[in-house]
C-alpha cells in the first residue's frame, strides 16, 4: 500500500471510530511503528487529525463535542495511569463506592479487582465489564441502566432513578472540562443530570481529571469546584489552574508520570 493510500485509510478510521494507536495500525498494515508516526505527522500538519501520546484523534472539539471512549482513551494514557492509581489508594475494602463514566475512571476500575468486599455502583459500560471480567464473588457490581452515549456512559430517567435510593461512601468522577466559571462540566446534559445524582448519593466527591481538562468547557455543568473534597490530576496541570483549583476544592493533590503524589494542598 502506497503511503497516500494508508493515511486515507487512517483518515477514515479516525473520523469513524473518533482515535487510533500507532501499535494496532502498525500491526494492521504490517509496517513500524515510526512509519505510523510519520503518516500522523503528515495527516496533523494538514489539519486532518490531532496526534495525542500513542495515537491520534479526531479534530475539532466543542462545547457538545462527545468523543467516543476508543478515542478518549488514547489520549494522556499515562497520566490518567497515574492518577488512576493514587484514586485506588484511597478505596478501603468494604466500601461502597461509584465510578462515573470516562476512561480514567475505567483506568480506576483495573485497579480496583484486588479490593476486598466492594459495592460499585457505575453508570460506565467500560467500568462495569471491567469488574465483571474479573469476577471476584465478593465483589457487587451495580449498573445503573439508562440510555448509551457515545461514550458508553448510561444516562437519563431510569439512571438518575436507580442512583436516588442509594447511599455511597465515595464518588469517583471522571469530567469533560473544568473552568472557575462553570466548574466540572460534561458535554451531554443528559450526562450532567445522572452525575449530579451520584454526587447526590456519595459522602464525599473525589475528581479524577488530568491536566487538558483544565479550560475545557462542556455545555453543561455538572457542579461547581467547591463540591470536590479531593481533586486528583497530574503534574502538568498549568500554575495557574493549581491556584484557583486550590483555593476552591478541599484538597488537590499532584500525581507525577509514576503515580506518586508529589503534594497536597489542602484548603478546608
Amino acid at each position: 500500500m502506497l503511503a497516500r493510500q494508508r493515511q486515507a485509510t487512517i483518515l477514515d478510521r479516525v473520523r469513524t471510530a473518533g482515535g487510533v494507536r500507532v501499535t494496532e495500525l502498525a500491526a494492521e498494515f504490517g509496517v513500524s511503528d515510526m512509519t505510523i508516526r510519520r503518516d500522523l505527522d503528515t495527516l496533523h500538519d494538514q489539519g486532518l487529525l490531532a496526534k495525542v501520546h500513542g495515537g491520534a484523534t479526531a479534530t475539532g472539539p466543542g462545547s457538545t463535542d462527545e468523543p467516543g471512549f476508543h478515542a478518549k482513551s488514547v489520549r494522556q494514557s499515562a497520566e490518567k495511569a497515574a492518577i488512576a492509581g493514587h484514586a485506588a489508594e484511597l478505596v478501603r475494602p468494604g466500601a461502597a463506592i461509584a465510578l462515573s463514566a470516562g476512561t480514567t475512571t475505567a483506568e480506576l476500575a483495573r485497579r480496583l479487582v484486588d479490593v476486598a468486599g466492594l459495592t460499585v455502583v457505575t453508570n460506565s459500560l467500560p467500568v462495569a465489564e471491567i469488574l465483571h471480567t474479573a469476577g471476584r464473588p465478593d465483589q457487587t457490581v451495580v449498573l445503573t441502566g439508562g440510555v448509551r452515549t457515545p461514550s458508553d456512559a448510561l444516562v437519563g430517567p431510569l439512571a438518575v432513578e436507580a442512583i436516588q435510593s442509594l447511599h455511597l461512601d465515595l464518588l469517583f468522577l471522571g469530567v469533560h472540562g473544568i473552568t472557575e466559571r462553570a466548574g466540572f462540566t460534561t458535554p451531554n446534559l443528559m450526562e450532567a443530570e445522572t452525575d449530579r445524582a451520584l454526587v447526590e448519593a456519595a459522602d464525599r466527591l473525589v475528581v479524577l481529571a488530568d491536566h487538558t481538562k483544565w479550560g475545557t468547557v462542556g455545555i453543561s455543568s455538572i457542579v461547581g469546584l467547591g463540591a470536590a473534597d479531593v481533586l486528583v490530576s497530574d503534574d502538568r496541570l498549568a500554575p495557574e489552574a493549581r491556584r484557583v483549583i486550590d483555593e476552591k476544592v478541599g484538597e488537590l493533590v499532584i500525581v507525577t508520570g509514576t503515580g506518586r503524589a508529589t503534594g497536597q494542598e489542602t484548603t478546608r
